[in-house]
Formats: structure tokens, C-alpha cells, sequence
């Protein structure tokens, strides 16, 4: 309790401290302080001190007001002969004058060099005095022209004095670093990257140390391996810790491996600078044992590769712990080995959920009626299992939006499993386009589900378009069969449509290119 209560009465003189910042007599002059106010035995804030902010070590022992001195002289201020004073019961009063200044990097070389680091953290760098003091255990500045120099290297690239200051509180060493050889040429080349001011600050605060690296060695080492500036951009912003390890020692046998397995330079690059992640792995205990677990999966190198082209994340995972649990539940109803497999190669991530919610999405897989030998209950378990509840239950109120019932949506779903992949807006712009500009009922709707795979923009609207300059000019009819033009292929469209009509409709093309706006059919087409 008594430990508890001298911590408190510590922390109260502390706070008191800060507050006391001004002179209590205001009556000096050529600011000259001759009762500084006291609070306790250990600190006293002096503010606006002849166009300084920093505060005073007093003490009642010769040695802490030695370092009050010291730190006056830290910031260049001219001492005069101490003079005669009424003796406080905490302290001795002092008399500071304050009528000239020497530059700031004529330091002390004393002993008391900590208090003098600290004081140049609180008013250079902005550190608060719990942070200032913290911070002079890493490190001891002896003269104030390197530092004084980084700080200005950092303003005059964008940084704000917050900015500065967290950099500095997380990295003190920083105000020691060499400019010439190692922190200039270092932002310049973060800048060439296009890291600049925000962007750059928010890059140094993940990894501080990235601006003592040899960044212009790593730099060199991915473009040398075929990775583009903004792919290499692109790895600096996701993870600047890269920087501070040997490329060549950590990274080269990484790629090297990679390459082993079918990935060209532009195919690796295009990965790492996806999932970075992947070059801080451990070669032995992750990443080889990881291949070697999908060889046993997928049989073949060819796949490995094929299923890590579709998923870059897929390296990252304990393929062991997660894998075999939802493969073995798979085959546990009735999968055949054969269908896990197209799984995979068509949808890898869906067989990296947790294994209590990819036993949900299987069983309500088999619930709706899948087969477990048919593609379409691999569409399913890979339509379910890439989107959440909450995202699944937002689309089905989409379509009951437009009218379908739940019963129409699931059967739609049974036809095509895709049909849910679609974004909520997506649904909701076709359903919109189809039910108000084509009279479409959701019946037909729910057994044409092909049509929610199609694009808006790219190809119902032109092809639409088409269809009504035809109309118009008396070349088809009601007959036309609107859905079968909706599901031919682009190529056959062309061919049977475009190109037979262009001589006589040459406004086909502009329609087909989607320059005519579409208001409508004149009458109602063949579903």
C-alpha cells in the first residue's frame, strides 16, 4: 500500500509539473526567471522560454543542477554567473539568462548527455516526456547536426512533425543513421516507387528500419527476377520487412524452387507481389512440405501449379491441417475422388474453409438435391462456400425482391449454381432490366438462370439493341426466340445476326456496339 501511494504522489508531482508552465514572478528581466515554480524535487517545465519549450531538471543536489545547466547549453543558451537567491524548502532557485543563443549543434559532450538527448527528443521531435526518456535509452546524441539533418530530410519529403515524431519514438536510432550513403538515397528511392508524404509515412510506421536497409540491393534483386516497379511497389506496401533481410541469402532459393515447379518469372512475380507473405515462409519446414502435400492431393506437378495459379494464398496455408479434414469429409458422402479434384482445380479456396463451416455448406449441398457425381454439386459446394451466411441471405432477398418465391430461387440454383456468384447489385440490375424493359416473369427467370451470368452491358443490352432495328425494319418476328439470342455465343451472334443484316440495317453495327440506347421492343418476343 505504501509502494502503491509513492507511485501515486510520484505521478501527481509529475502531472503538476507539466501544468506549471510559467514563472511565478512575471517581473524579471532580460529573461531572467528568479523563482521558477517547483513542484516536488525533480521536474520543473519552463515555457516560452526566450522562444524555447523545454523543462529543468532542479534538485536540491549539485549534480541535477549541474544537468539543468547542461541543458540549457544543449540548446545553445549563454549561462551567466549564478547569483544570489532565496533557498526553497524543495529546491534551489537559479537564474538562467537567456539574452543570446549558439547554434543548437554545440552540445555538451558531459556525462549528463542523457538529460540533453532527452530535451532534444521533446523539442525537436515533438516526444512527450515519458516517450523522450524512453527513447535516450537507445540512444545518446553528442551533437545535434546529424539529427537536426534527418529531421529536415524527413520534412522536406512530406512527413508532418506527427509523423516525425511516432517515426522517431518507434526508431530513435533513426537521428544517428547516415543521410549520404543511407537515408536519402533510400526515400529517393521509395519516392521513385511512388512513395511520397502519407503514403510514405504510413509505409515507414509498419517498418522503420526499412530506411537503414540496403534497399537499393533489394530493389535491384526483383527487378533482376522480372518483377515490374509497380509490382515491386506493390511488395514494399505490403510488407516493408522485406527490406530489412538479405535478398539474395533469404529470397533466392525461395524463387528458385518456385521456378522448379513451372512458374516463369512474369508468372512468380505476378504471385509474390499477390501474397508476399509467401517469401517470409520457411523453405524447409513450410513451403516444400506444402508441395509435397498437394502432389499427393492432385497427383501431378502440372496441377499443383494449375491450383496454385488460382489461388496464390493457397502456399500459405497449412495445406495438412486444412485440406485433408474437408477432402476425407467429401469422400465421406460419396464424392468421388475424381470430383474432390475438380474441386480443387476449379475452385481451390473453397476447400480452405474452417472444417465446421465447410460441413455445413456439404450438407446443405446434399440437402437441395445435388449429386455428388455431377459437376453441378461441385458449382454448388463452390458457390456456398465462398461467400458467407449473411452475404448468401442478402442475395436470396434480392431475387425475392423482383418477385421469385424461395422455392423458384433454389430451383434456379439447382440449374445453374453460378447464379449466386453474381453480386447483389448485378442481380438486382439484370432482374430490373429483364422484368421492367422485357416483360420477363420470374418463372421464366428461374428456369433460364444462364441469364444471371450474363453482362448487362457487354451483351444484353447491345444484342437488344440489334433485335429492335431488325423489328423495326420487318426482318424478324414475334417468333424470334429472345432467349436462344441471349445464349449463343458471341462469335455465332456475329456471324448469324450482325454481319447477315449489316447491309441492308448498316446502324447494326453501332447497335451491336452498344451506341444505340434501347427503350424497349415494340412487341413482345417468343421466352
Amino acid at each position: 500500500m505504501e509502494r502503491q501511494n509513492s507511485q501515486s504522489q510520484r505521478k501527481k508531482g509529475h502531472a503538476e509539473a507539466l501544468n506549471a508552465t510559467k514563472p511565478v514572478n512575471n517581473t524579471c528581466q532580460d529573461n531572467f526567471i528568479t523563482e521558477p515554480r517547483i513542484v516536488g524535487d525533480k521536474l520543473a517545465i519552463v515555457s516560452d522560454f526566450n522562444g524555447y519549450s523545454f523543462f529543468l531538471l532542479l534538485a536540491q543536489s549539485n549534480r541535477l543542477l549541474s544537468q539543468s545547466y547542461q541543458m540549457l547549453r544543449f540548446f545553445g543558451i549563454k549561462l551567466p554567473q549564478q547569483v544570489g537567491h532565496r533557498a526553497s524548502p524543495l529546491s534551489r532557485g537559479n537564474l538562467f539568462s537567456t539574452s543570446s543563443r549558439k547554434p543548437s549543434s554545440e552540445l555538451s559532450n558531459s556525462k549528463d548527455s542523457p538529460a540533453l538527448t532527452v530535451s532534444f527528443l521533446q523539442n525537436a521531435c515533438g516526444l512527450s516526456v515519458e516517450s523522450a526518456i524512453s527513447a535516450s535509452k537507445k540512444l545518446n546524441i553528442g551533437n545535434a547536426e546529424n539529427p537536426n539533418s534527418v529531421l529536415d530530410l524527413l520534412r522536406t519529403h512530406g512527413l508532418t512533425q506527427t509523423h516525425i515524431r511516432n517515426l522517431i519514438s518507434s526508431r530513435p536510432l533513426l537521428l544517428l543513421a547516415d543521410l549520404g550513403s543511407t537515408l536519402k538515397p533510400n526515400i529517393e528511392l521509395f519516392e521513385s516507387l511512388g512513395f511520397s508524404g502519407p503514403s510514405l509515412s504510413k509505409m515507414l510506421s509498419k517498418e522503420p528500419r526499412m530506411l537503414e536497409s540496403d534497399a537499393y540491393t533489394t530493389v535491384k534483386f526483383f527487378r533482376e527476377h522480372g518483377f515490374s516497379d509497380e509490382q515491386i511497389s506493390t511488395l514494399t506496401r505490403k510488407r516493408p520487412t522485406l527490406y530489412t533481410v538479405n535478398a539474395q541469402k533469404i529470397f533466392e532459393p525461395k524463387l528458385e524452387f518456385l521456378k522448379s515447379l513451372g512458374f516463369s518469372d512474369s508468372e512468380m512475380a505476378k504471385l509474390l507481389s499477390a501474397e508476399p507473405y509467401i517469401l517470409q515462409r520457411s523453405l524447409e519446414n513450410h513451403l516444400i512440405p506444402c508441395v509435397q502435400e498437394l502432389r499427393q492431393i492432385l497427383d501431378t506437378d502440372e496441377n499443383v501449379l494449375r491450383a496454385m495459379k488460382a489461388c496464390y494464398w493457397l502456399i500459405d496455408y497449412d495445406v495438412e491441417k486444412v485440406l485433408r479434414p474437408n477432402i476425407s469429409m467429401l469422400m465421406k458422402h460419396g464424392v468421388p475422388r475424381a470430383m474432390v479434384l475438380k474441386i480443387f482445380l476449379i475452385e481451390p479456396k473453397s476447400l480452405l474453409l474452417r472444417s465446421h463451416r465447410f460441413s455445413e455448406v456439404v450438407s446443405e449441398v446434399m440437402k437441395l438435391g445435388f449429386d455428388p457425381n455431377n459437376i453441378l454439386f461441385v458449382l454448388a459446394i463452390r458457390s456456398m462456400a465462398v461467400m458467407s451466411k449473411t452475404l448468401w441471405e442478402q442475395k436470396l432477398e434480392a431475387y425475392r425482391s423482383f418477385g421469385l418465391t424461395k422455392d423458384e430461387i433454389y430451383s434456379a440454383f439447382r440449374r445453374q449454381p453460378m447464379c449466386m456468384i453474381s453480386s447483389e447489385m448485378k442481380i438486382k440490375k439484370l432482374l430490373g432490366f429483364f422484368v421492367s424493359k422485357l416483360k420477363m416473369t420470374p418463372s421464366t427467370i428461374s428456369k433460364n438462370p444462364f441469364l444471371l451470368l450474363l453482362s448487362l452491358e457487354k451483351r444484353i443490352i447491345p444484342r437488344c439493341s440489334v433485335l429492335h432495328l431488325l423489328m423495326l425494319k420487318g426482318l424478324i418476328g414475334e417468333n424470334t426466340s429472345i432467349l436462344n439470342m441471349f445464349r449463343i455465343s458471341e462469335q455465332k451472334f456475329v456471324d448469324k445476326v450482325v454481319s447477315k443484316y449489316q447491309n441492308e440495317v448498316p446502324d447494326i453495327i453501332r447497335a451491336h456496339q452498344g451506341k444505340i440506347e434501347f427503350e424497349g421492343f415494340p412487341f413482345d418476343l417468343k421466352m
